[in-house]
């Protein structure tokens, strides 16, 4: 029986897994639920387990019956503070949460992966390592069980790991897309507050209002930005939280704002947190104000390793068709701490289609859209490709 058979067998389990995930969508790095429900589907399965001490991750090792290297396939397992709108009939039943970035589908797809490769223990050339990821939502969860331990849980150093993240939009259901080098954003956080004296609205010589400096800052953000970088590598800030005052005819003592930063390059990343505290300083000790300021990097560029890269272009080649799999002409604007991982091991990290059948890809509502909704028709298609990924990395080491 071929990978795909097999895998087709297993999809009604991972719809029922899935939809189970996504009616109880846990939040950051304690997702108690969701890691019971991920050790009950890998019940029965000869995999050496490990619990998080710090985090409720799940690290799970396949031992090969033939000697050989070792692989790591991660999929994340926590959602968004999202009212979910789709009206799907599996929906989440918490309020104020919801899986509207796919993560149930990767905790799934990774579940199917398991249960395929451990189908063909006996033949595998060496170890697997499963990392069911709490806190990829700007938690750092990659980051912690690192620091855990998970890059040498299998007793040797890795030769590879790959990940796979589903699109609600832009790419057909199915169908694979990636890019050798940078194929997702550094993603940071710039937080300000502007100290004054607050006053009354009428008479503003008599206070120090921060509310002129925070606007000033808000557009001087992107000046600088326009005048500093390249745009062949290019910067993005973006202030998503702007708040000052109680009422219309007083003068705060404080305004504040926090900003998204997202750049493309590691040298652009560093410049970054350099430039833009020293900016927004600049800007307070102007209207003579204090401003404090808190830059955090929170991940970095995620770079694909080119070799890794056409290798699991060329598995999902063979698996899906040279039809369904494309080649990304530019990274994506979104980050993703997996980068934390490929910063130490070569891999890649995937995108795969997930769009429901029928939708206009390019209208479809995106990833972290309350209105996301995420064709479950997919999951086999991962399993599939995250099992022969690992099992071909493994035999082509042995063979080198």
């Amino acid at each position: 029986m071929s990978v795909m058979e097999r895998a087709r067998e297993l999809q009604p389990d991972l719809v029922r897994l899935r939809r189970s995930l996504h009616r109880e969508p846990e939040l950051g790095l304690r997702l108690p639920r969701t890691q019971e429900k991920v050790l009950a589907a890998l019940d029965g399965l000869p995999l050496d387990i490990t619990l998080g001490r710090e985090l409720t991750s799940v690290t799970a090792v396949l031992r090969g019956g033939r000697p050989g290297g070792a692989v790591l396939l991660r999929g994340d397992m926590d959602a968004l503070p999202v009212d979910e709108l789709t009206g799907v009939e599996y929906a989440s039943e918490v309020p104020g949460r919801m899986h509207g970035c796919g993560h149930d589908l990767h905790t799934a797809g990774l579940v199917g992966a398991a249960t395929l490769l451990a189908d063909r223990r006996e033949s595998l050339q060496g170890e697997v390592v499963f990392m069911f990821q709490p806190g990829e939502e700007g938690h750092n969860g990659a980051g912690a069980m690192i620091d855990e331990g998970v890059l040498g849980v299998a007793g040797k150093p890795l030769d590879a790991a790959f990940a796979l993240h589903v699109s609600a939009n832009r790419l057909p259901g199915g169908w694979v897309a990636s890019r050798p080098g940078t194929v997702m954003t550094a993603s940071d956080v710039l937080r300000v507050t502007v100290r004054g004296e607050g006053g009354h609205g009428s008479a503003p010589q008599h206070a120090k209002d921060p509310v002129p400096a925070v606007c000033e800052m808000v557009t001087a953000l992107q000046n600088w930005v326009t005048r500093t970088f390249d745009i062949f590598d290019p910067v993005v800030v973006t202030v998503g939280r702007l708040h000052a005052g109680t009422q219309h005819n007083v003068i705060p003592d404080t305004a504040e704002f926090e900003a998204t930063v997202r750049s493309y390059s590691e040298a652009n990343h560093e410049r970054l947190a350099q430039g833009l505290p020293r900016l927004v300083r600049g800007i307070a000790a102007a209207h003579g104000l204090e401003a404090e300021v808190e830059y955090q990097m929170l991940y970095p560029v995620t770079v694909n390793e080119p070799a890794a890269t056409e290798f699991a272009m060329e598995t999902a080649r063979d698996l899906f068709g040279a039809g369904e799999v494309w080649q990304a002409p530019q990274p994506a604007s979104g980050s993703e701490d997996f980068s934390l991982v490929l910063n130490k091991v070569p891999g890649a990290m995937l995108l795969i289609g997930a769009a429901p059948e029928g939708v206009d890809v390019e209208k479809a509502p995106q990833n972290h859209s309350p209105r996301a909704v995420f064709d479950d028709r997919v999951l086999h298609r991962q399993a599939a490709l995250l099992a022969e990924l690992a099992e071909r990395r493994l035999a082509a080491g042995a063979s080198a």
